[in-house]
């Protein structure tokens, strides 16, 4: 695709971002709570448009090579991609679930469970390339240096008579099994002669024996036709893959090229502007500077003149809060700033005193009068829906404004080199210009009107007043001690690594996580049925809950902030996976604070402080940053078992809730827990400690057709007619997806696969392995779902529920009495 069809595809996007733009104004209103459904439509409805926009936003930012064009992009990608975040956040709070079932909305609007998929920004890995190089190199050298230290396994061979044994019985087993085939073809030669003695011989003529053998070659070229023809429009349509590898290498590969040089060309015309930047501010501020200098001063200085004039005194000069000299170059009369400085000192003293009023007025109310005032909050938010401020919608409004104003009508023939753009450049710079001489200005004309005032009105300076203290504020409020303030990060880092806190995540791309979306969640929403989450549910939010935010400074920063997440799931359901995942997505370093791995390390309670305290400092200096704590429930174990005394698993559990409630939006460290046993924890510590809870069932049908395909073709086998992968999927029904790769594996060896242009695979090949694991039980299964609905969001969706109910039972009994 060329530049111009990137930028007709930008435009389309601005057409719809308008549309947006302009439908979110009504969202804001409240919406009675008999409302829930149309109102939760709505929200769904703009959240696929804006997942929509910034999977195109992602695209023309990864093609345009124009960086004034590219830093516009940008700041559209991050505004649309903190939009969807904010739009998931008040999802959760109307569907009162962290799964949403969409599929009607995507009926109605005529797309594909493909535009439910959040696409992750590919300038993430891009931009931590570097970072992530040198960490590796760093995170290398550390471990060599560690090796030495671990003894080496040694191997012992065996000796002379035993070898010889082993190659004898080898040998005669090789003997044997060709023995056996060579027995084999004999029998059915014999039994083939028997057969032709019993039948005995039909004899054919010339011409009859001819046309029997036309007959049989004809019917076997035309079915070879009909069959290459199938294969052929099946691969037209896209339901094959392509045969032909080397025509697929070679697109690939000149695709791929296409990629580096315009990856190159990005960073080239990226480091020309940054020069270009440099020398039009260096030559705006030396040529233009001084002229601009010299007018403001003349502009103030008239201004203190006709000020003086009207009113015999000098004026007060605006403060730098309220714009400094701005608000003089504003095209305003000398009365007109005279009145808006009069009417903003008089509003802030109106307000100081409205808020004296209310101190006085005020008295201390009791507790249970403050629970009342909560709890009618609460009755209030209850009854009415509304969704909360926009903070992205502000930079996208901006954004889509700029592109109206410059790019919109510009035309493509006038940059086709794809360079800056040098008129909007100087325009930009000059304003930055203005504001710097600005400031120095309105400190020497502060100086000036004070010298003015001494000379002329022999009127000292005027005094400051001191800005009044807020009740209920501390000042000089302590924040927690840096206990290793005497060290630099490399040491603290080099420390970690060689206790084994800090790890090299394995790199695992989200798509992997394989699974299938939900397509009849609405139909059980409507039979008030609570539709479990799908594999595809559960990627979604990691790419939305921790790659989005981690990814980003400028999202992380504004976003609806989320500290924590549990994974709740059997053994075998990839939570680990999806850990590494949104390591390898952000570039972000791993820190294991797992039980196990914490038995042994920095004993005391003074060494769990200290433990804690360097995790997260490196944490937050090396950002993003993942901290991985395993088997999560130990943390907060309701009864330590004898075996895991030793372990001492709860000693970390102070130190992190203190140090995760320090993290302020704009720290890029997230806390991931995995669990599946979270029945043995305590749940109002575990659910205060982390903030979003994902629970992570079995593999659906669905999922288990799509985890078999992608599973056996990983392994480098196709699926062809004979393998039946609806039966496998039916068959694998409780097998968790650890299980389904155990099978593959064990199945598709080496030997296995060599053999498949002879004997196709089959569905039972699989049956005898999956026969030896041990399933997920639907009792196990349950136990979580319990535990779940015990939890704050849990507990909700399940009121919810039942309240529905109770209407509906209402309603019929009502219909039944007319």
């Amino acid at each position: 695709m060329s530049e111009g069809t990137y930028q007709r595809l930008w435009e389309a996007s601005h057409v719809t971002l308008q549309e947006l733009l302009d439908q979110e104004q009504p969202l804001l209103e409240a919406v009675p709570n008999r409302d829930r459904q149309s109102f939760q439509y709505k929200l769904s409805v703009f959240y696929l448009y804006y997942l929509g926009l910034l999977r195109r936003f992602d695209t023309i930012y990864d093609q345009m090579v124009q960086p004034q064009k590219r830093r516009l992009l940008r700041r559209l990608l991050d505004g649309v991609a903190g939009r969807v975040l904010e739009i998931k956040d008040e999802l959760v709070r109307v569907d009162l679930c962290e799964t949403h079932c969409l599929d009607r909305v995507l009926q109605d609007l005529k797309l594909t469970p493909a535009d439910l998929e959040v696409p992750i920004p590919k300038y993430f890995q891009l931009e931590q390339s570097a970072a992530m190089k040198e960490r590796k190199l760093i995170l290398a050298e550390i471990l060599s240096r560690m090796e030495p230290e671990h003894p080496t396994e040694t191997f012992t061979g065996i000796n002379r008579t035993d070898a010889i044994i082993l190659i004898q019985t080898s040998e005669r087993a090789r003997q044997g099994r060709l023995r056996a085939t060579f027995m084999r073809e004999i029998q059915r030669e014999e039994e083939r002669d028997r057969k032709i003695r019993e039948e005995g011989h039909q004899r054919f003529t010339q011409d009859q024996s001819a046309i029997i053998i036309q007959k049989v070659w004809k019917g076997y070229q035309q079915r070879k036709r009909t069959q290459q023809d199938r294969l052929a429009e099946m691969e037209f349509i896209g339901m094959l893959p392509s045969t032909n590898q080397a025509e697929r290498f070679r697109i690939m590969s000149r695709a791929k090229l296409r990629e580096e040089t315009r990856r190159l060309r990005q960073v080239e015309k990226e480091e020309q502007f940054q020069l270009a930047m440099e020398k039009t501010h260096e030559a705006l501020r030396e040529v233009e500077g001084p002229d601009l200098k010299e007018k403001m001063k003349d502009q103030i200085r008239q201004w203190f003149i006709e000020c003086h004039a009207l009113t015999g005194r000098f004026p007060d000069y605006p403060e730098e809060s309220l714009g400094g000299s701005y608000l003089i170059f504003a095209d305003k009369t000398p009365e007109q700033v005279k009145l808006e400085l009069e009417i903003q000192t008089q509003e802030s003293k109106k307000k100081e005193q409205e808020k004296n009023k209310k101190r006085e007025t005020e008295q201390p109310t009791p507790e249970k009068n403050k629970k009342k005032e909560k709890r009618k909050k609460a009755r209030e938010a209850d009854t009415t829906l509304k969704m909360l401020p926009s903070k992205f919608i502000p930079i996208i409004g901006a954004g889509h404004k700029e592109y109206k104003n410059l790019w919109q009508n510009r035309p493509e023939s006038k940059h086709p080199d794809q360079n800056f753009d040098s008129e909007t450049l100087r325009k930009e710079k000059r304003k930055e210009v203005e504001l710097e001489i600005r400031i120095q200005v309105d400190e020497l004309m502060r100086q000036e009107l004070k010298n003015l005032r001494l000379a002329v009105d022999k009127e000292e300076e005027r005094p400051l007043k001191a800005p009044k203290k807020k009740p209920g504020t501390k000042i000089g409020k302590k924040k927690g001690k840096d206990l290793t303030q005497d060290r630099a990060v490399n040491s603290l880092y080099e420390e970690l690594v060689f206790f084994g806190l800090l790890k090299k995540s394995v790199a695992v791309a989200l798509k992997d996580y394989v699974g299938d979306c939900l397509y009849l969640g609405s139909a059980l929403c409507l039979a008030n049925k609570l539709p479990m989450p799908s594999l595809f549910d559960i990627r979604q939010n990691m790419a939305l809950y921790g790659v989005l935010r981690l990814g980003s400074p400028d999202v992380h920063s504004m976003a609806p902030l989320i500290r924590s997440i549990l994974l709740v799931g059997p053994s075998g359901m990839g939570k680990k996976m999806l850990v590494q995942a949104v390591c390898t997505e952000t570039g972000a370093n791993l820190f294991d604070l797992s039980p196990s791995n914490l038995q042994g390390k920095y004993p005391g309670k003074s060494g769990a402080q200290l433990m804690i305290h360097m995790v997260f400092k490196v944490a937050r200096l090396l950002q993003p940053s993942v901290i991985w704590i395993g088997d999560a429930e130990k943390t907060f174990y309701k009864k330590v078992p004898k075996e895991e005394r030793k372990m001492e698993p709860k000693r970390i559990k102070k130190d992190l809730t203190k140090a995760l409630r320090l993290l302020n939006p704009g720290d890029r460290v997230m806390l991931i827990g995995t669990t599946d046993r979270p029945q043995l924890a305590e749940i109002k510590g575990l659910c205060r400690m982390y903030e979003r809870i994902l629970l992570v069932p079995r593999p659906d049908y669905a999922s288990r057709y799509v985890l078999w395909k992608h599973m056996i073709e990983a392994r480098g086998a196709q699926v062809t007619q004979s393998l039946d992968i609806s039966a496998l999927a039916k068959v694998s029904d409780g097998y968790t997806t650890g299980h389904i790769f155990q099978a593959t594996h064990s199945v598709l060896n080496e030997r296995r696969l060599l053999q498949l242009s002879k004997r196709p695979l089959v569905a039972s090949e699989f049956l005898g392995h999956l026969a030896k694991l041990d399933p997920v039980y639907k009792e196990e299964e349950e136990s979580l779902k319990e535990w779940y609905f015990k939890t704050p969001l849990g507990k909700k969706s399940l009121k919810f529920m039942k309240d529905q109910e109770a209407e509906e039972a209402k309603l019929a009994k009502e219909k039944k009495r007319k």
